[in-house]
């Protein structure tokens, strides 16, 4: 039986994680490696009891940090655990610090890589991300593709062998989430009385839009003056540091503390609008078919764009309200959402984490 590494730091990766779990193979013996990355106990445990997830076979503790503490804390750790394990494949997912920093020590340790959501592009290099998501990919072995534009991302840049179209792991988290536990689940924080309201969800957690105050501020006031509904924020653990200093009196915009994943799924759901900054939520979004606002200048997941199920707004813009206003009405008055057979179009198949593991199954060591 071949040792399968899975490297995982942060909420969404824990959630791409789950299907893999859930439709295990039998082939492999799946050990997990928790970086610790996310040290909020409402953004990681929390996420793992909820999933049904192993507890991880490691925790390295790492914390927060600035972007370089953090890598080079997660590749000195994981390398011991990499020295323990062996692994035949290490996989990493996204493009996090975690993700970057397995695929350093993996790919010094000449360890076959595996990375999950290979290919996607915002070709913005100013966003950590970006630059996390472009190393990985010409680091890895085999290259896992949620979509047939992110296949194209990577020939552009001359990666063509052991690059597979896929699918993508949280869609097929959404869909096994209706099918076994959306009857099951309890509305946190009292949220259940919003689901036979109109409101709008939001999220913001990305750097450029929560770390400098002036445009946290920019954002919310501009949202408590143009929105007309209430506006539902769970608060990620790095915007709410901010926010505490900010003085603001909010009307509009119901601040909570974080939701977990199923309850965030629900009022997903039954939006009216989505507002973020979150890759994971604009996918969420989609596959719902709710009008999706992202409060970034780019996005990787194009598709979501093209078929006009998202717009993009920049904080950054001198005329942010004026355009933002105007999301907000074209979305709210005439709906932005898609048809579900859209999803299949672009993402292809549902059945992720059976194609991940045969095309593990089938890689030549």
């Amino acid at each position: 039986m071949k040792k399968l590494l899975s490297v995982v730091g942060a909420r969404p990766q824990f959630i791409k994680i789950a299907p893999l779990f859930i439709n295990k193979s039998n082939n492999f013996n799946h050990k997990v490696v928790h970086t610790g990355q996310h040290y909020d106990f409402n953004m990681s445990e929390i996420f793992f009891k909820e999933l049904g997830l192993p507890e991880p076979a490691y925790h390295l503790g790492v914390g927060s940090g600035t972007n370089n503490y953090q890598v080079a804390e997660i590749i000195r750790k994981i390398e011991k655990v990499f020295e323990i394990e062996k692994p035949d494949i290490v996989v990493v997912y996204g493009d996090t610090n975690s993700t970057i920093s397995a695929a350093i020590a993996a790919s010094k340790m000449n360890l076959t890589l595996a990375h999950v959501e290979a290919g996607l592009r915002s070709y913005n290099k100013k966003m950590q991300e970006e630059i996390n998501r472009v190393v990985t990919d010409h680091l890895s072995d085999i290259l896992l593709c949620p979509t047939k534009n992110s296949i194209r991302n990577l020939r552009k840049e001359g990666i063509n062998q052991d690059v597979f179209w896929v699918g993508d792991l949280m869609i097929e988290m959404i869909k096994i989430f209706e099918s076994k536990y959306e009857k099951l689940i309890h509305i946190d924080q009292g949220l259940g009385k919003y689901l036979n309201k109109e409101y709008v969800l939001m999220t913001l957690h990305r750097a450029e839009n929560v770390d400098d105050i002036s445009i946290l501020r920019r954002i919310i006031e501009t949202i408590e003056r143009t929105f007309c509904i209430d506006v539902i924020f769970p608060v990620h653990p790095r915007t709410r540091k901010n926010l505490d200093k900010m003085g603001i009196n909010f009307n509009v915009v119901k601040v909570m503390e974080p939701i977990s994943y199923f309850t965030m799924l629900i009022m997903e759901k039954h939006a009216k609008v989505i507002v973020t900054d979150s890759g994971g939520v604009q996918k969420e979004a989609f596959y719902f078919g709710v009008p999706c606002i992202t409060l970034r200048t780019e996005t990787e997941w194009i598709e979501t764009i093209e078929c006009k199920a998202n717009i993009l707004v920049s904080p950054f813009d001198y005329d942010f309200e004026e355009k933002l206003s105007k999301a907000f009405e074209n979305s709210y008055t005439s709906g932005i959402g898609i048809s579900g057979g859209l999803v299949k179009k672009y993402f292809g198949y549902l059945d992720v984490s059976r194609r991940i593991y045969e095309v593990l199954e089938g890689f030549s060591f």
